[in-house]
C-alpha cells in the first residue's frame, strides 16, 4: 500500500512525465515543417487562374493620389516551364492605357502597374511555395511553438525571429532599428496551412533624410498534387520619408483549374 506522502510524490512524477510526453509530441514542429516541405516540392502539372487586386495611395490629406486596379491571368506550370496567358480583354485594357498615356503623360496606368505582380519573380513562389518557405527558414531563428486555433481547427503555431542579416549590406547600412517576425501555422503532420510575416524598420540616408517602413504579408497555403501552393497572398507596405508617404496593398487569389 502506498503511503499518502509517497502517493503525492508518485502522482507528481506521473503528471510531470505526462507533461514531458505531451511536450515531446509537439516539440519538433520545425522538424515536421521541414519534412513536409521536403515532400511538397513536387512538379505535378498545374493550371490556375491568378487574380491580383492592387491599391496604391501616395501622399496625405487632400493632395493624396489613389490608384487601384485588378487583373487576372491564366498560368500553367509544366515540364515545359511556367507560362502566362493574357486574355484579349486584358490586352485591350493595356492598349487603352498606353494610348491615354501618349495623349497625357500624367495619365495613371493602374492595370500596367498591376501586371508587375505577374512577373516570374512574383509567380514562382505562388506555384512552388515549398522552396520559398524553406529558404526563409534558413535564416529565421526559432522562438516558440504552441497550439493555436486557425479557421476553427486546432493547429500548431511556430514563431520565428527574422534577423536583420537577411537584408543586404547596402540596405542595412541605412538602418537604425529593425524588427522581423515570421509565424507559420502547421497541421499535425507539419504541412503549412498559413503564414504571416511582419517587418518594421527605421533609418536615415544622407544624414538628414529619415525614413521608416513597415511590411506585412499573410499567406494561405494549399496542396496540389505533390506541390505546395499559395492560394491567397495579402501584402501591405507603408513607407514614409522626406515628407512623403506611400501605402501599397496587393491581394492575390490563385484558383486551381481541373
Amino acid at each position: 500500500m502506498i503511503k499518502k506522502s509517497n502517493w503525492t510524490i508518485f502522482r507528481t512524477v506521473i503528471f510531470a512525465m505526462m507533461g514531458l510526453l505531451t511536450a515531446n509530441v509537439y516539440a519538433d514542429g520545425v522538424g515536421d515543417l521541414k519534412t513536409a516541405l521536403g515532400r511538397l516540392q513536387g512538379s505535378t502539372a498545374l493550371k490556375a487562374v491568378l487574380e491580383a487586386k492592387s491599391w496604391n495611395r501616395q501622399g496625405e490629406g487632400k493632395k493624396a493620389e489613389e490608384m487601384q486596379a485588378n487583373a487576372s491571368v491564366t498560368i500553367e506550370d509544366t515540364t515545359r516551364g511556367l507560362q502566362v496567358l493574357y486574355s484579349k480583354e486584358l490586352l485591350s485594357r493595356l492598349q487603352a492605357e498606353e494610348r491615354a498615356k501618349e495623349r497625357d503623360p500624367n495619365t495613371k496606368m493602374p492595370v500596367t502597374n498591376t501586371l508587375k505582380e505577374f512577373n516570374s519573380t512574383e509567380l514562382r513562389p505562388l506555384v512552388s511555395a515549398a522552396s520559398n518557405l524553406s529558404h526563409r527558414l534558413e535564416t529565421a531563428v526559432f522562438k516558440t511553438e504552441k497550439t493555436d486555433i486557425l479557421n476553427g481547427k486546432s493547429t500548431r503555431l511556430l514563431t520565428f525571429d527574422i534577423p536583420v542579416e537577411h537584408l543586404s549590406e547596402k540596405e542595412r547600412k541605412y538602418l537604425k532599428t529593425y524588427e522581423g517576425k515570421l509565424e507559420v501555422w502547421i497541421d499535425s503532420d507539419g504541412t503549412p496551412l498559413a503564414s504571416r510575416t511582419s517587418e518594421s524598420m527605421k533609418g536615415s540616408a544622407f544624414v538628414v533624410i529619415s525614413f521608416e517602413a513597415k511590411e506585412d504579408e499573410s499567406l494561405v497555403y494549399g496542396v496540389s498534387g505533390d506541390r505546395l501552393i499559395i492560394l491567397k497572398k495579402e501584402s501591405k507596405n507603408v513607407s514614409s520619408g522626406a515628407g512623403e508617404r506611400n501605402e501599397i496593398r496587393v491581394v492575390k487569389i490563385l484558383q486551381v483549374q481541373a
